[in-house]
């Protein structure tokens, strides 16, 4: 009886509330009989159990198996066997914690006491279950009569119970294929496979097992078209939303730039190039495209189908059919998007092209690092190398299409937000810069012929009159703005500016070229900014602005007025130009801009000279005017000074009085618009040829002799001049003209003024001295002195006989030796000359 108590307790099976007494006791004698059969499993299974129980895995399908080929014992027995195999690394762990052993240890004999209570308890249960085996034994019989009918009902059980299994995951494979779970059906199907082809005895009715063999096949195939319907829908919609996910991201590059640039704006010699964030998460681009207003496209960007379907498809086995397929398509769309519409200028599509290109591969790049290997890095550079040599290709034919600065402009600037928002994504974009680089001159060669119109229809549209400006706005934007102010003290209004319409137009022109030129240059390669800016600014200002004002000059069109107009003009872009350097300086982020414009040469320098030219000449000309159409009124053999005086002022010659006259009005007009050098240098010129006008009377044919009366009326008129020179010395007080090496206005006459006085002179044969010559008479001309000294003669018809007559004049005694020197002289000058 003991023994059959034992065998109870290891059998699980014994556990189990026994039908009835008799059926009791023919379940314990066959389980003595199952027990005694076979008490072990081979070698192999001894292996598969314990690498399980090692692993970690479930032994439930063990004990399961074990069970239901009615061996439990044997399991039991190699359970044990190990659990003895275990029991040294047991050992192991044991003397590791030891110390948590001891406190065990310490709680089982705490439990010693209740535990004898158990043996004792167990003893008595013992004998009791012994004490009724024998009538059990005697229920044997009945028992194996029982056995076999219950063997068939278990049979039965468990036919029904794996059916129901089956149907239960039939059903929930059908509700999962209702809610579009297809993943879900695929795990459903695939354990029911299990079930069904991997082990036929599985399934006991044949039709049912018929049945589902036939019926796997198609719902593995319906969820394939299924996944690849939503997968070719999400292709087409994934276009759209690749326009809109581009847009955005150039977008939010555009506006980082522009935050930036006004950053630097407002820092005094910061660099402004722009620049990348390299701490920004490009995810963030894609999250704001996916919570964009347009709720289609970000829709449209959900990246869910797509994992849904490679998910489906590694499921059935077809991944790498899968990733061929997507690839392929992909590279498909992205030929598609290469073509350009030759019914839409370029100009209106470039952004809507660049935009579906650049989200594209930002979809591919999210696709990249979170599609768990739907795309490899070879494959996206593959794909966007294609991309960059058909865009180098467009953007070459494109731009060798266009003819306007402004639309070649448009078009880089897009291509540089392209770009950078590429280069964010870790996208080699140099060749596309390479290609804004190579039409850098054309680019600038358009600005130029733009600005060179620009500049004519200015020149064109001025008067060339002293510009007013009544408001103070007016004056912060054509002086301020341009930095061309004389005084940092804000003038009273209405103001009337030295300068005309023309000279804040062609900054306007120069300032609109200089920040065209940097926004081309800028963000689009790394190249230093400025030397180039300032090449093209020179080129600018030397070829177009140079170049028309001289052509202005040259038509000859323009009065003094004008003229005078426009050299004041020249003397106020002397100073704009340096605000074009600094300006480009600072727009180039130049950190010194203030280094950039010192001991530079005025690039306008030939224009200003032609305007100065050209009003010489024409005042010149006036001048010429009042002389020749008052020289005949000259007595140049007059028997007295014919000068008189008026209000106390020795009066001059008529023609004398005419020019005074006109200087005289002229400095009052030009003092209020030219700037003093200008003033000077003019003034100079014009003096310079009153004083060859005056030797010019000596010397004109219709000039055959004069007396001394003559010389001294031509002595007023000089010494009219060399005043109104002396009045002109106080406006170039604080700014002496370099050009003429810092001489007073009065040199202008030297040339007359030697004249008048060698023909003064008591003593003309000094002229004939070396020292006296250089340091009274050295601007006078041989030839010249020999002309004009042929026609001097004195009332008598003799030869510089009125040199006498001045000494007697001024109280002396004439000498008639001198007078013989002073044909020694003549005649000695004759043989020089």
């Amino acid at each position: 009886m003991t023994s059959v108590a034992m065998r109870r307790r290891s059998d699980p099976s014994a556990a189990a509330p026994p039908l009835s007494n008799g059926v009791s006791t023919t379940v314990s004698h066959s389980t003595v009989v199952g027990a005694t059969s076979d008490l072990s499993l081979d070698r192999q299974d001894f292996v598969t159990l314990s690498t399980a129980i090692s692993n970690g895995d479930d032994v439930g399908p063990f004990v399961r198996r074990a069970f239901a080929s009615g061996r439990p014992d044997s399991l039991l027995h190699h359970l044990r066997l190990f659990s003895r195999a275990k029991e040294s690394e047991i050992e192991e762990l044991c003397k590791a914690h030891y110390s948590d052993f001891i406190r065990a240890v310490d709680d089982l004999r705490s439990l010693l006491c209740d535990v004898d209570d158990l043996k004792t308890s167990l003893s008595d249960t013992n004998r009791l279950l012994q004490s009724t085996g024998v009538p059990l034994l005697n229920s044997l019989d009945s028992f194996l009569y029982a056995k076999s009918l219950s063997n068939n009902l278990s049979l039965a059980l468990n036919s029904a119970r794996r059916c129901v299994k089956l149907l239960t995951i039939c059903a929930r494979a059908n509700y999962h294929l209702g809610n579009n779970n297809l993943y879900l059906v695929l795990r459903a199907v695939d354990e029911i496979d299990q079930e069904v082809v991997k082990d036929a005895a599985a399934v006991p009715l044949p039709a049912l097992r018929r049945m589902l063999v036939c019926y796997i096949p198609a719902i593995r195939g319906y969820a394939e078209k299924k996944i690849s319907k939503e997968f070719s829908d999400w292709m087409v919609q994934v276009r759209a939303a690749s326009r809109h996910l581009g847009q955005v991201a150039i977008s939010r590059a555009s506006a980082q730039r522009q935050r930036d640039e006004e950053l630097n704006s407002t820092r005094s010699g910061a660099e402004s190039l722009y620049s990348l964030d390299a701490d920004s998460d490009p995810d963030d681009i894609a999250a704001a495209a996916a919570s964009a207003p347009d709720a289609a496209s970000a829709a449209g960007f959900d990246l869910t189908p797509l994992y849904r379907a490679h998910h489906i498809h590694t499921t059935l086995g077809l991944e790498d059919r899968f990733k061929k397929y997507y690839f392929e398509n992909r590279k498909l769309q992205l030929t598609s998007d290469f073509q350009v519409s030759s019914m839409t200028p370029f100009l209106e599509s470039h952004q809507t092209f660049l935009a579906q290109i650049a989200g594209f591969f930002i979809i591919e790049d999210r696709i990249l690092r979170t599609g768990g290997g739907l795309v490899s890095r070879a494959d996206v550079d593959s794909l966007w190398d294609a991309a960059v040599a058909k865009m180098v290709a467009v953007l070459e034919d494109q731009f060798s299409r266009m003819q306007t600065a402004n639309h070649l402009l448009l078009i880089k600037d897009y291509v540089g937000l392209f770009g950078t928002t590429l280069r964010r994504y870790g996208y080699a974009v140099g060749p596309l810069m390479d290609v804004l680089a190579k039409h850098r001159d054309k680019y600038h060669d358009l600005l130029l012929a733009d600005c060179k119109r620009q500049v004519t229809e200015a020149l064109a549209a001025d008067k060339f009159e002293q510009m007013m400006m009544k408001k103070e706005y007016e004056y912060s934007m054509n002086v301020l703005a341009f930095q061309i102010q004389t005084s940092d003290i804000i003038p009273a209004f209405p103001y009337v500016a030295p300068f005309s319409s023309t000279v804040p137009d062609l900054c306007r022109i120069v300032r609109s070229f200089i920040e065209d030129s940097v926004s081309f240059l800028s963000h689009g390669g790394q190249i230093e900014i400025f030397p180039t800016v300032k090449k093209y600014l020179e080129r600018l200002l030397l070829e177009v602005i140079d170049g028309s004002i001289v052509r202005l000059v040259d038509t000859g069109g323009l009065n003094w007025s004008q003229a005078m107009h426009v050299a004041a003009n020249m003397a106020v872009m002397e100073r704009a130009c340096d605000f074009f350097y600094l300006h480009a300086a600072q727009l180039s982020g130049v950190r010194r801009p203030g280094h950039t414009s010192s001991h530079r040469d005025f690039p306008l320098k030939r224009s200003r000279d032609a305007s100065e030219v050209l009003l010489l000449k024409l005042l010149c000309n006036k001048i010429d005017d009042f002389v020749d159409n008052n020289a005949d009124s000259i007595n140049w053999m007059a028997d007295d000074v014919v000068n008189g005086t008026g209000n106390g002022v020795e009066l001059g010659n008529e023609y004398a009085n005419e020019v005074y006259i006109y200087l005289d009005t002229l400095v009052e007009t030009a003092k209020h618009i030219l700037p003093a050098p200008v003033l000077r240098r003019v003034f100079y010129g014009v003096l310079s040829h009153v004083s060859d006008q005056v030797i010019g009377l000596f010397l004109s044919d219709s000039v055959k002799r004069f007396n001394i009366n003559a010389v001294i009326g031509i002595d007023v008129d000089l010494r009219h001049f060399e005043d109104f020179a002396d009045g002109l010395v106080p406006l170039f007080a604080d700014n002496p003209d370099e050009l003429s090496g810092g001489e007073e206005p009065r040199s202008a006459l030297t040339e007359a003024r030697q004249m008048v006085n060698l023909l003064m002179s008591n003593n003309p044969e000094n002229f004939l001295n070396p020292v006296i010559r250089e340091r009274s008479y050295n601007k006078l001309d041989y030839k010249k002195v020999v002309s004009i000294s042929e026609k001097f003669r004195d009332s008598s018809d003799r030869l510089f006989g009125t040199f006498s007559t001045i000494g007697t004049r001024r109280g002396e005694k004439a000498n008639p030796s001198k007078r013989k020197g002073l044909e020694s002289l003549i005649k000695r000058l004759k043989d020089v000359s």
